[in-house]
């Protein structure tokens, strides 16, 4: 994105000289109507505007710009030379200057298409570092994103500039709007206006860029329901992105597919498919096919107590089967495991000596949230209280469980070993016995 502003400001740079320049010499001819040119009629202001465009070296230009702008501050070029001015201070290194000259623009023009695109640019740059002012950032980022799109409406073409340069100027400020703005709502979670945004962003761009290609993916694959486009925007940032980062935008991509069509097949095609395309648009017509819909818990509860002996199953499976809302799964798994001894390993969420709460299930230890209350049978020394996020081994006999939210209660709680052994509460003996051994004879 940094590569596409400075191509761009160069570009507005040399663009704004050829315009300047035939401005500042344009001399009506006697008896001719009016133009609309701006026209310098004081030979010296028009030399040292003239003087001070011309310089090549960023800095001597910066001098040049800022004493004539301090000499003639109501110059008819005072726009122009203040532009000239944002972008010298941005060839010269100068970033909070460069901001400076850019706000200077908008106080003689609030519309200033170059100016606004700046300033988007630089404030979504900021957000995406994070820090304490990031939602600050983020807001003028979409303001100037805003400002910039509804200028571009009515921006006339500059004299002396070609159409094709024109053209050129309003797509490229277009992506940095949209790209602003298609940021913030990235954001706040607003998938929606997100693809749109960054999608229109990626269409008006000259050269394929990550900072906008990788976001219009995410903003694809994060949605509900998921844009099956996002795939191929995916592998389009992967091309562009160095080092480990390309097998990690891969990796996203692959998993988000696998979710999506049930499988990876066809997934290695597709990326060769988006690799070798010269488009970072993906053909017409192209999609994923979505995976069937799973069956739903109640059916999922009845296979699998068809298939499976509840004793054998996992405890998981009794909470999939048990919260399923299918009664009579659930009360032939509940028959086999009420009142049994049952061992198991789960993540501790909170300790105290009588209690526990734990997390049996893949989905409860991610989420950290208890699904067992397991009661013990007697107090937990100090030294054997389980830590929370550990995994703990233990016996306990099955009691009751609600549904929703699940939890099953179990009592007469036992430390587990290793083995599945009971650990024993009793401490170290400080003096070990001392085993006797029968003289040799």
């Amino acid at each position: 994105m940094k590569k596409l502003v400075t191509i761009l400001l160069v570009f507005v740079s040399v663009a704004l000289v050829q315009q300047s320049v035939a401005q500042g010499a344009a001399q009506p001819a006697q008896g001719a109507p009016p133009t609309q040119q701006k026209q310098i009629k004081d030979p010296a202001e028009y030399n040292a505007y003239v003087n001070a465009i011309q310089q090549s070296e960023p800095t001597q230009k910066v001098q040049a710009l800022e004493a004539f702008l301090q000499t003639y501050p109501s110059s008819v070029m005072k726009e122009d030379g203040l532009e000239q001015l944002m972008v010298a201070y941005q060839q010269a290194g100068n970033g909070p200057k460069t901001i400076e000259a850019a706000n200077r623009v908008l106080q003689v023009n609030p519309n200033n298409v170059r100016a606004l695109a700046l300033l988007a640019y630089n404030y979504r740059a900021a957000a995406a570092q994070g820090g304490s002012q990031m939602q600050q950032n983020l807001a003028q980022a979409e303001q100037y994103g805003q400002r910039g799109l509804q200028a571009l409406h009515n921006m006339p073409k500059p004299e002396g500039m070609s159409d094709a340069d024109f053209t050129k100027l309003h797509n490229e400020t277009t992506a940095i709007f949209d790209g602003a703005v298609g940021f913030a709502a990235l954001q706040r979670k607003d998938f929606t206006a997100a693809q749109k945004d960054f999608r229109e962003a990626v269409a008006d761009e000259s050269q394929p860029n990550i900072s906008d290609i990788y976001p219009l993916a995410t903003a694809d694959l994060e949605a509900k329901p998921m844009n099956p486009e996002g795939f191929w925007f995916i592998v389009k940032a992967a091309q562009l992105a160095q080092g480990p980062g390309q097998q990690q935008i891969l990796e996203y991509g692959r998993k988000k597919y696998i979710r999506y069509h049930g499988s990876e097949q066809g997934w290695t095609e597709l990326v060769n498919d988006a690799k070798a395309s010269a488009s970072v648009m993906p053909p017409a017509g192209f999609t994923v096919a979505a995976a069937p819909p799973p069956p739903s818990p109640a059916q999922q509860a009845a296979d699998l107590v068809k298939a499976k002996d509840p004793k054998q199953m996992s405890f998981a499976e009794w909470e999939s089967v048990l919260s399923s809302g299918n009664q009579q799964a659930a009360d032939t798994v509940w028959s086999a495991i009420k009142d049994k001894a049952v061992k198991l390993q789960a993540s501790v969420i909170s300790a105290t000596s009588t209690g526990v709460k734990l997390a049996g299930s893949d989905d409860d230890i991610e989420a950290k949230a208890a699904d067992i209350a397991l009661s013990m049978a007697k107090p937990i020394p100090a030294r054997l209280a389980p830590q929370p996020g550990t995994m703990m081994a233990f016996q306990g006999t099955v009691r009751s469980y609600t549904p929703t939210p699940f939890m099953m209660t179990m009592t007469e709680g036992v430390l587990l070993d290793k083995n599945g052994n009971p650990v024993s509460s009793a401490p170290a003996s400080a003096h070990p016995a001392t085993t006797h051994k029968k003289p040799a004879q």
